[in-house]
């Protein structure tokens, strides 16, 4: 396909991901902290099995709707950058780099921070330690940054380490998912008969209160697109993109929905809401103390895994960005000898660290979902205009389309306008829309002086 002079994909970073090490890069880095922490909030603002149920099965339709037209993307354009790609060669320059400038002020560091600062949590409360309460709430943030730091290291030394973990924490976290699932459906189920009824009582649904709690799982499902960042790095990627971007995400639709259903099996509605640990306290029940430790063990694999996946593919932006002119040209560094980003790796950790000691995870969470919101609408929009290209030649075409990503974007587009729609989220929205706005001026003093 024909791009422009810029466009073209960094050579220097090898291609060694096949297709399973590629569903594990986006199963690994969509399950994190989310569905073990977002189900209590859900429940909290939709207190009844069935708006529960149907806000999750809605997330899951969105982010189809988002993986099905990213494999047409993706397949057409396996370069380093994934999203910055198909913005710039859609929308031009200026909004590709206040993509960037998202993830460098507010997405990356925010991810980096708030999965990282669960893991802390939840491997202070294995130590038999409360992080809810003092001294230990200050320390869980010390004990996310030494993580990220950990990570980025291994990240820096080769993307078959990286790789590597993320294929062991995945096959691990998706596999403890599946035993709490099991486990509360053998044992849980039978006593319980369940907590469906009654499906949807009153003043348990209401518009706005849907598109909040959506927000929150998209939080959980966020990461099927992560894997578009590392485009440059498949092997055989018109093939292997496509294949590993809707694999992993049905994947993970079918385990959000089963944990949900699990949840159910054994605590009522009202119990979730006053569980933030909801996977701890449904194993508790089911079997006791040494529950507590398979679900503790279950979440740091996972959020370790998270983190190790997110400095795996976020960086990678940055990398392209510096390849393309748009960002400090030393940041487009490949290692001699690892064959790595390492400069880009090293910025994104040293970012996610000073997040991680300033905020809290509910900070984190919401910047990160806001910021997004608006980049996913350029990025998978980008379709309806490459699509005029008449040398647009991808692997595979978007099932259809134009519905599937209209209904994406037209999601989007909904959460954003109930965020500002709501009192208590209208000023951290805005605040996050001036922070990417700056870039606009950055733009124009910076890389884009001089350019239309």
């Amino acid at each position: 396909m024909a791009s422009s002079p810029n466009s073209s994909a960094p050579s220097e970073l090898p291609r060694q991901l096949g297709l399973w090490s590629a569903i594990a890069v986006l199963v690994g880095t969509t399950i994190g902290s989310g569905i073990f922490r977002s189900p209590a909030g859900i429940a909290d603002k939709l207190p009844g099995p069935l708006p529960l149920m149907a806000v999750w099965a809605v997330g899951g339709l969105f982010a189809l709707c988002g993986a099905l037209t990213l494999a047409e993307l993706a397949g057409a354009m396996p370069r380093t950058g994934g999203y910055f790609v198909y913005i710039r060669e859609a929308w031009g320059r200026l909004p590709a780099f206040l993509y960037g400038w998202a993830e460098f002020t507010l997405i990356r560091a925010a991810a980096l921070g708030g999965i990282s600062l669960t893991f802390a949590q939840y491997f202070l409360r294995a130590l038999g330690f409360d992080p809810s309460i003092a001294p230990y709430d200050a320390y869980a943030h010390y004990v996310a940054a030494g993580a990220l730091t950990l990570m980025a290291t291994i990240n820096v030394l080769g993307l078959k380490w990286g790789s590597l973990v993320q294929n062991i924490t995945t096959v691990a976290k998706y596999g403890g998912l599946v035993i709490i699932i099991l486990l509360a459906f053998a044992l849980g189920l039978p006593q319980t008969g369940g907590n469906f009824t009654p499906a949807a009582p009153p003043g348990s649904f209401s518009v706005s209160a849907f598109g909040l709690a959506l927000v929150s799982v998209l939080w959980a499902f966020d990461g099927w697109g992560d894997l578009a960042k590392v485009s440059g790095e498949v092997a055989d990627p018109r093939r292997t993109l496509p294949r590993a971007i809707v694999i992993g995400t049905l994947a993970i639709i079918a385990i959000y929905m089963l944990a949900n259903l699990a949840y159910l099996s054994v605590l009522t509605v009202d119990e979730m809401r006053r569980a933030p640990l909801v996977a701890a306290d449904v194993a508790q029940r089911l079997i006791g103390p040494i529950g507590v430790t398979l679900v503790s063990l279950t979440v740091l694999i996972s959020t370790f895994g998270s983190v190790n996946g997110s400095l795996l593919t976020g960086p990678r932006i940055f990398f392209a960005m510096a390849d393309d002119g748009l960002f400090f040209k030393q940041v487009a560094s490949v290692h001699p000898k690892f064959k790595t980003p390492h400069v880009a790796i090293i910025m994104s950790g040293a970012l996610g660290v000073a997040f991680v000691l300033l905020r809290s995870f509910e900070q984190l969470a919401d910047i990160f979902v806001t910021a997004s919101l608006v980049f996913y609408v350029m990025s998978i929009g980008a379709i309806f205009k490459l699509r005029q290209r008449p040398d647009w030649n991808p692997p595979v075409r978007t099932p259809f389309y134009p519905l599937v990503p209209a209904l994406f974007c037209l999601a989007v587009l909904f959460l954003l306008g109930n965020a500002l729609m709501d009192e208590a989220q209208r000023i951290p929205t805005l605040g996050v829309f001036g922070v990417i706005l700056l870039g606009v001026p950055v733009y124009y003093m910076t890389v884009g002086r001089g350019k239309g």
